[in-house]
């Protein structure tokens, strides 16, 4: 019997018809939705661990690819490169839409991806979690003179929200029965494949372009798009 299938299933199916598989179809749904981890449902990534080369060749009649870091504890799909412009292939709408980061979301997820080698650099445990008021640290240096501190909390919790929203960041629970504090956040391991090693070896040079950005005007400038660059879409 196939292994995709469930102990419980009839495997009957209408003459002429495919046989279910109901265990890729729940694996190509969650990754359509987003990433998973291992760690948040480990009965389904122990199905995409064995059933990876089929969930890549669904995935390829979509023009998506699988990346699965098993080291890391996660898995998602990512569109092909769009076709060079010197060749003849149509392009093709996009299944994963690209989303643009605001100059804001960019700087914070450079600083988490730098505070996370930093972490693991120094080995011990593998989850890095943050305050919210660590996180504003972070974002302090960055801010211009004179930034009150309504105005960096607001800012900081705005960000950390669309970082939250992207999947970068994962608010934890307050246990139960302790005052409620500013927030403990996880970052995510998956940050690591968006922000690469080359990007991070450049990291203190696009560190000083983004100090020298930040006392112009509010909208982003070619020297903060140029800093952004490899954390601007996602």
């Amino acid at each position: 019997m196939d292994d995709a299938l469930h102990e419980g299933d009839s495997g009957q199916a209408p003459p002429g018809a495919p046989p279910a598989v109901p265990e890729l179809s729940r694996l190509m749904v969650g990754l359509l939705k987003g990433v998973l981890y291992r760690d948040d449902d480990e009965r389904l990534w122990a199905s995409l661990t064995r059933l990876q080369t089929r969930v890549r060749e669904q995935a390829a009649v979509l023009l998506l690819d699988l990346v699965l870091d098993e080291a890391e504890g996660y898995a998602f799909l990512k569109s092909r490169p769009d076709p060079d412009e010197s060749e003849a292939a149509p392009r093709l709408p996009r299944l994963v839409a690209r989303r643009p980061l605001s100059y804001p979301v960019s700087l914070m997820l450079a600083l988490l991806r730098k505070r996370m080698a930093e972490f693991d650099a120094g080995g011990g445990d593998t989850r890095l979690v943050l305050s919210r008021d660590e996180i504003a640290e972070l974002l302090r240096v960055f801010l211009p003179d004179g930034t009150n501190e309504a105005r960096l909390v607001d800012q900081v919790d705005a960000t950390i929200g669309k970082v939250v929203e992207l999947g970068f960041l994962r608010r934890l629970k307050v246990a139960a029965g302790t005052a409620q504090d500013r927030g403990q956040y996880e970052v995510r391991r998956i940050l690591k494949a968006f922000v690469d090693a080359q990007w991070l070896a450049e990291f203190d040079a696009r560190l000083e372009v983004y100090r020298t950005a930040l006392p112009g005007a509010d909208s982003v400038s070619a020297d903060k798009a140029e800093a952004g660059k490899g954390v601007s879409d996602v």
